[in-house]
């Protein structure tokens, strides 16, 4: 049988991540939430997803501090930054992400930026 693709969401606003969790589980993707960074680097260690989204603004650890920690462990894992505030950009490509979907983006929209992150992350993964 083979193995869901593991998404986290890391997002302090439920109102904005339930919906997307439900359509990605509606996609047949496995999904975690955290409501702030510290709580999704737990996540991270107890079960390494294969995607992350990550808001930038969050209580108890921000989405630029999350990152910086989730490259010390895991430099290969595709985070893609949710935001409104474009001008941060350039610092979070520096810490290699693989892109942003903006906060009032739609589920199209996302689906168009998770697909190629997906695939590209699917065939390099190895098999268990």
């Amino acid at each position: 049988m083979e193995t869901k693709f593991k998404i986290l969401l890391v997002d302090d606003e439920q109102d904005f991540i339930e919906p997307i969790a439900f359509w990605l589980e509606a996609k047949g993707y496995s999904v975690r939430m955290a409501l702030n960074g510290e709580d999704g680097l737990k996540l991270i260690e107890q079960e390494t997803p294969d995607i992350v989204l990550l808001d930038i603004n969050m209580p108890v650890m921000n989405g630029t501090d999350t990152l910086k920690n989730i490259r010390i462990k895991h430099q290969t894992l595709p985070v893609i930054m949710i935001t409104a505030e474009l001008e941060q950009l350039p610092i979070f490509q520096d810490l290699g992400i693989s892109g942003f979907f903006p906060k009032g983006g739609t589920l199209t929209q996302l689906e168009q930026l998770l697909d190629p992150v997906i695939r590209i992350h699917a065939r390099m993964k190895p098999s268990k």
